[in-house]
């Protein structure tokens, strides 16, 4: 089985948007914090964050780590190879991905990685709605050299890897044979990025996941376990739904599987929340 881990562009100085996308509020967290958690609930390997030098960064989850971009102005194959440069000694592969992507769901993530085992593939480059996605990519660690080489020769271009390694390509019809992702992201919207600040309003505007959440044991109370569906972002905004006070008494399984009480960790569309007492006989 492979091992994966997780890489996450912070973005730089993000010009046209006018102020750095890593810090843009989502739904009380924000744009850098919801990716890398989103990426710690599908990989059990290392995630970090590709920072510029001197870059500030907001709150990230406690198990990230940030490395920090070597060289400025060389685009963000440079942070590509600096990413899988630090945990290449960990893992065999990861998920690529920039900041700005609200939208992306576990369920793409685990698509692109699951096309790195079946192909044998040294990149999965997904080609979504119309583009390459060489930002929400899958690449083998053992390229980061590579990578290094290429930009040493000038070569800044994201396809550069085409011409030197084994690429394969998903379309959309591939991708959405996927049954998880075709239910559960059918636009493929894991993929929308905000470049500008009326990409960034724009998406900001649509409403959060729906998610069901439940209560069991001493925090039933008279309805029993009854699911509930509602609009949450974030396992704090699912708590307030299901009535609830995220605090120490309180733990939340999500899908059946992550346990947490981390009120800013991200929820998507088709997640399921269960609120279990964290008191000993609850």
């Amino acid at each position: 089985m492979q091992t994966e881990a997780g890489v996450v562009l912070a973005g730089g100085r993000s010009s046209r948007m006018g102020r750095p996308k890593a810090g843009l509020e989502w739904h009380g967290s924000t744009l850098l914090y919801r990716t890398c958690a989103l990426l710690g609930r599908v990989i059990d390997g290392p995630v970090v964050v590709v920072a510029a030098a001197g870059q500030v960064l907001p709150d990230l989850p406690v198990s990230v780590e940030v490395v920090e971009d070597p060289v400025e102005g060389l685009g963000p194959m440079q942070g590509v190879a600096a990413g899988l440069a630090a945990v290449a000694e960990r893992a065999e592969v990861a998920f690529v991905c920039s900041t700005d992507m609200p939208l992306l769901h576990p369920a793409w993530v685990r698509r692109v990685l699951r096309g790195l085992a079946e192909t044998g593939a040294d990149m999965v480059m997904p080609v979504a709605r119309g583009f390459r996605q060489p930002l929400a990519a899958g690449y083998r660690t053992s390229l980061a050299g590579l990578i290094t080489g290429l930009i040493g020769e000038g070569d800044l271009r994201p396809g550069m890897l085409f011409k030197h390694c084994t690429v394969a390509q998903l379309e959309d019809t591939e991708l959405l044979a996927d049954r998880a992702l075709a239910g559960l992201d059918p636009e493929l919207e894991s993929v929308l990025n905000v470049n500008t600040p009326e990409d960034y309003a724009e998406v900001r505007r649509r409403p959060a996941p729906e998610v069901t959440v439940e209560r069991f044991g001493a925090l039933a109370g008279k309805d029993g376990h009854r699911p509930r569906t509602g609009r949450a972002a974030t396992l704090g905004a699912a708590a307030e739904l299901a009535g609830l006070a995220l605090d120490r008494h309180v733990v939340a399984a999500v899908n059946g599987e992550q346990v947490t009480r981390d009120p800013l960790l991200p929820l998507v569309t088709g997640d399921s929340v269960a609120f279990l007492s964290a008191d000993a006989g609850g």
